[in-house]
C-alpha cells in the first residue's frame, strides 16, 4: 500500500514538471512574440513604456535609464509591449499613434513574424536532429486481385504522394484524392534504406468528403486497420510516424513546408467549424493548450517538445493576424484603413470594440476549457 502511494506521488509530481514545462514553453512563445513588437518599434523609434513578461503583480522590475521599464510578473500566461499613446492620442511624436501608418503595421505584425521564425527554428532542429515526420503502414491487406508490385511492403517510409510531400495523414488524403480504383498513383519511398518510386494501384475511389474518411484512405492504399465498432475510428493497424533524415537542404526545404503545412491546418479548422464539418469540442483555450502539450512531452520526450513548439508558435502567428478585435490583425486593419482614409477611425470606437473583441475572446477560451472537463 505503502508503495503504490509513492508511485502514484511520484506520477503526480512528474506530470506537474510536464505542466510546469509546457507552460514555460508558451510563456516563451508569447514573450517572443511580444520581442518582436518591442524590436520593431525600437527600430522605428516608438516609445515603450513597459515590457513585461507574464500578467498580474510585478515581481521583478527595472527601469532603464531612458524610462522603459522591464517586468516580471506573477502569473505566467502571457505579457506586453506597451506603447505610449497606444491606445489613446498623445503629443509626443514617438508615441505609437503619431507614427507613420506602414510603421505601425509593421510592428504590429512582427509579433508574428518572430512567432513563425522561432517555430521554423523548432522545426529545422527537430528535423536536424531527429528526423522529418514520414508515415509508415503498420500492416499490410493480402488481396490477390491487385499485383504486389503495384502495392507497398512492409515497412515502406513514405515520403512523397503524386508529386506531393507527405508529412501527415491529411497530406496524404490531398494527394491521392478524387482518384478511382484502380489508379496508379507514383509514391516515393524509403525501402531498405533505398529511396525509391513505386507505382501504387489504389484498391477504392478516394471521394473523400472530410478527415474520418481515414478508413477509407487505408483501404484504396491497401493497408489493413481495425475499427472501434462504437466511434467508427482506427484502432489498430493504419499508418503510425516515424523520422527520417534527409541532406541539409531538404531538411531546410521541408521544415518551411512543413511549417506552412501546420498553418494551413487553423484555416481547414475554421473551415470545417463554420461549414459545421466539425464541432466546437475540438478547440480548446490556453489550459486545454497546456494539457495537451504536457502530455505530448511526457509520451514523446523533447522531439514531441519541438513540434508541440513549432505547433504553438504557428498557431499563435496564424491566429494573431486573424481580422479579429483585440488581435493583431484587426489592429492592423484599422491602423491600414487609417492610412487609406488619411485619417483614424474615432480612437473611442476601435478601443471599444478591442475591448468588447477581448473580453468575448477570454469568455470563449474559458467556455472552451471547461467542456474539456466535464
Amino acid at each position: 500500500m505503502e508503495f503504490n502511494f509513492l508511485v502514484s506521488f511520484t506520477e503526480v509530481f512528474s506530470y506537474i514538471g510536464y505542466i510546469l514545462l509546457a507552460v514555460l514553453v508558451l510563456l516563451i512563445m508569447i514573450t517572443v512574440h511580444e520581442l518582436g513588437h518591442y524590436i520593431a518599434g525600437k527600430i522605428f523609434g516608438f516609445k515603450i513604456n513597459e515590457f513585461a513578461i507574464g500578467f498580474g503583480p510585478k515581481i521583478f522590475k527595472k527601469t532603464k535609464k531612458n524610462g522603459e521599464i522591464f517586468s516580471v510578473r506573477l502569473l505566467p500566461i502571457g505579457g506586453f509591449c506597451a506603447f505610449n499613446g497606444e491606445d489613446e492620442d498623445d503629443a509626443d511624436p514617438a508615441s505609437f499613434n503619431n507614427k507613420k501608418p506602414w510603421q505601425r503595421i509593421i510592428v504590429l505584425i512582427s509579433g508574428a513574424l518572430m512567432n513563425y521564425i522561432l517555430a521554423v527554428v523548432c522545426i529545422i532542429i527537430m528535423f536536424s536532429a531527429y528526423g522529418q515526420t514520414a508515415l509508415v503502414p503498420v500492416k499490410l491487406t493480402d488481396d490477390v486481385n491487385f499485383p504486389a508490385e503495384y502495392s507497398f511492403q512492409s515497412k515502406d517510409v513514405i515520403l512523397e504522394a503524386d508529386g506531393k510531400n507527405v508529412y501527415m495523414i491529411s497530406d496524404l488524403m490531398n494527394a491521392v484524392e478524387d482518384k478511382n480504383k484502380g489508379d496508379i498513383v507514383t509514391f516515393t519511398i524509403i525501402r531498405g534504406g533505398k529511396e525509391m518510386e513505386v507505382p501504387i494501384m489504389l484498391r477504392a475511389t478516394t471521394d473523400f468528403a472530410n478527415v474520418e474518411d481515414v478508413p477509407l484512405l487505408y483501404t484504396a492504399l491497401g493497408i489493413s486497420y481495425e475499427l472501434d465498432g462504437k466511434t467508427s475510428t482506427v484502432i489498430n493497424g493504419g499508418l503510425y510516424s516515424t523520422n527520417v533524415r534527409l541532406g541539409f537542404f531538404s531538411t531546410i526545404g521541408r521544415s518551411f513546408e512543413y511549417s506552412f503545412k501546420l498553418g494551413g491546418t487553423i484555416f481547414t479548422v475554421l473551415g470545417q467549424l463554420f461549414s459545421g464539418k466539425l464541432g466546437a469540442g475540438a478547440l480548446g483555450g490556453t489550459v486545454t493548450t497546456v494539457a495537451l502539450t504536457a502530455n505530448a512531452i511526457k509520451n514523446g520526450g523533447f522531439v514531441y517538445l519541438l513540434n508541440m513548439s513549432a505547433l504553438i508558435g504557428v498557431n499563435l502567428a496564424v491566429f494573431n493576424l486573424l481580422p479579429v478585435p483585440a488581435l493583431d490583425g484587426m489592429r492592423a486593419v484599422f491602423t491600414l484603413i487609417e492610412w487609406i482614409r488619411k485619417k483614424p477611425i474615432s480612437r473611442k470606437v476601435e478601443n471599444i470594440i478591442h475591448a468588447v473583441g477581448l473580453v468575448l475572446l477570454l469568455i470563449l477560451a474559458i467556455i472552451l476549457d471547461l467542456q474539456h472537463c466535464f
